[in-house]
């Protein structure tokens, strides 16, 4: 995945959000806080590290295993964010980019269940335009072959997740 591609994606969700106004008002922004432990980072896409550069709010962590055997890159937040160098897994949440054994889309993260109160209206109580957008940067993800494995990777993560 390209350094291009990375920011169209950025880019699609930048302004966007799951609902008109600030719907980290409902929840006191619980998928920005760091669970009891100080976990509870975001996985980063491939390259993303260096879109985000150094940050004074957070940190990036190699993984050994991202969930999938493969290592990868986890942003933890140590402060509010600068909304502006977010990662993608913020930018698109509550939504998850999903495979349907065709093509990509989104659909609702089950990791969102314990955090967001937005769940319970599903992706029609969600700004369309916000739908829209994030299936858009999914799909630029996905144009290329990377993107594509890194979109199957995090979809097997997920899906972790239906065990509860």
């Amino acid at each position: 995945m390209n350094h291009e591609q990375l920011c169209d994606a950025w880019a699609l969700l930048e302004n966007e959000t799951p609902l008109f106004s600030d719907c980290g008002q409902l929840c006191a922004r619980a998928c920005c806080v760091p669970d009891e432990d100080g976990q509870g980072g975001v996985l980063l896409f491939p390259g993303e590290d260096t879109l985000i550069g150094r940050i004074p709010w957070g940190r990036v962590v190699e993984l050994d295993d991202r969930g999938d055997g493969e290592p990868g890159k986890l942003l933890l937040c140590d402060k509010p964010c600068d909304r502006t160098k977010r990662p993608l897994g913020c930018r698109l949440f509550p939504l998850t980019p999903a495979w349907n054994g065709r093509e990509w889309g989104v659909g609702l993260d089950r990791r969102a269940w314990p955090v967001c109160p937005l769940m319970g209206s599903g992706i029609k109580g969600l700004s369309k335009e916000f739908v829209v957008a994030t299936r858009s940067a999914v799909l630029k993800i996905a144009a290329s072959e990377e993107g594509r494995a890194f979109l199957m990777a995090w979809a097997k993560i997920e899906a972790l997740f239906g065990e509860w």
